[in-house]
């Protein structure tokens, strides 16, 4: 394994889910309940929207991870997220789908308490990032 590919492998999120919310399985990032407090404490009660940038790396040998960077239009917060793509693949699926994803702590309920929810303002994105996603993880030979 290359240093490279290991240290792409150290800095992912493992946080990573789909469930049910309001009727439709939603992709969710759980993150630090200390963190997601302070996100609320900034967004709480105000219009805000959200730039999704999904970027895709990948190696040709079959490993594609996605940097999921979210930057609120308030509060000054931007946050990074790297999944790999090869072990949470029904996130993306899902993402495509539903064009939203959900950023929760670990205290809460799923689906219950408050999330943060994100609905990416151009869903083509997703499923564009989909495609990218499916065909890198397919090794080229070389």
């Amino acid at each position: 394994m290359s240093e490279e590919l290991q240290k792409m492998l150290n800095s992912v999120h493992n946080r990573i889910t789909t469930f049910d919310f309001e009727g439709k399985e939603t992709p969710c990032i759980i993150i630090e309940e200390e963190k997601y407090g302070l996100i609320r404490a900034k967004i709480e009660g105000q219009p805000f929207s959200v730039n999704t940038d999904l970027n895709i790396l990948q190696d040709g040998l079959g490993n594609v991870f996605v940097e999921i960077v979210l930057t609120f239009s308030i509060g000054n917060i931007s946050e990074k997220f790297l999944v790999n793509a090869k072990t949470n693949l029904k996130f993306f699926e899902v993402l495509a789908n539903t064009s939203m994803l959900v950023v929760n702590s670990p205290e809460s309920r799923y689906g219950q308490d408050n999330v943060i929810a994100i609905q990416l303002p151009r869903p083509e994105k997703a499923y564009d990032a989909l495609e990218i996603i499916k065909t890198g993880l397919i090794p080229k030979n070389h």
